[in-house]
């Protein structure tokens, strides 16, 4: 009887465990990539200075994938920052970058068509 008075007592304890709720931070970033503009976003083209040359995003500042690292402090107290590149595979790593030094208030814009669909 001790054994299931103990396992019962056991089962309710773990029971109320599971089912505390715990708070939950939540980012108040705007999801749009139109409304992150609108509210001040840093807009990145990683790509090449070249390839920056070939046309970009209005507004938008060149920071090459391979300046990022040391170009970090640039995106500092920006309320958001959208990357973008040709692909969305450098900005997928400029993302990273960003992240590994503080900066999460980032968003992938994948690459130009798709921001200018983004921004009408």
């Amino acid at each position: 009887m001790k054994i299931i008075s103990s396992l019962f007592i056991g089962l309710l304890f773990f029971n109320l465990q599971c089912n505390t709720t715990k708070p939950v931070e939540v980012k108040t970033q705007p999801t749009g990539i139109k409304e992150q503009v609108r509210q001040g976003a840093m807009l990145v083209d990683v790509r090449t200075p070249e390839e920056f040359a070939e046309g970009s995003i209005d507004g938008a500042v060149n920071i090459p994938l391979d300046q990022v690292q040391s170009r970090v402090d640039e995106f500092r107290g920006k309320p958001s920052v959208i990357v973008f590149c040709k692909s969305g595979n450098r900005s997928g790593q400029a993302i990273k970058i960003l992240e590994e030094n503080g900066i999460h208030n980032v968003t992938n814009g994948i690459n130009v068509p798709q921001m200018k669909e983004a921004l009408k």
